[in-house]
């Protein structure tokens, strides 16, 4: 089965879901139905967003299975967040934190050795100064 496309080929504009089918018998049913945020996705963002809960949203371990830097990954979540039509906050956008700062604090909450709390205060605290 092919991917939902989701933009017109020739104008380049959202399309609508207007007719479903049943292979099985043959019944066609016909209106304006709403597809689910996932059918958004591009194939490739689809996978990525497969990886990030096969691996429980640890970026750590996305980097590692998907041979990817920590911001390559971030810019991918952020553009999956936007596909999915979240807006991003202005902390979320930008932060004076940085990569290896983040990581450290990620790699501690990781090994135990900080509380997710504790993780959180950095995060913020660190994200902010600058």
């Amino acid at each position: 089965m092919r991917p939902f496309p989701d933009k017109c080929p020739v104008c380049g504009e959202a399309l609508t879901v207007t007719r479903l089918h049943c292979r099985s018998c043959d019944t066609a049913i016909e209106g304006q139905f709403a597809i689910g945020r996932f059918e958004r996705l591009s194939p490739d963002q689809l996978a990525f967003v497969e990886t990030f809960i096969h691996c429980e949203g640890k970026i750590n371990r996305m980097e590692e299975v998907l041979k990817l830097s920590y911001p390559t990954i971030r810019a991918r979540l952020r553009d999956v967040i936007r596909a999915l039509g979240h807006e991003l906050g202005p902390s979320e956008e930008t932060s004076s934190l940085s990569d290896e700062s983040r990581r450290k604090i990620l790699d501690d909450l990781d090994q135990g050795r900080i509380t997710s709390e504790q993780a959180v205060q950095l995060l913020r605290r660190q994200g902010h100064s600058g």
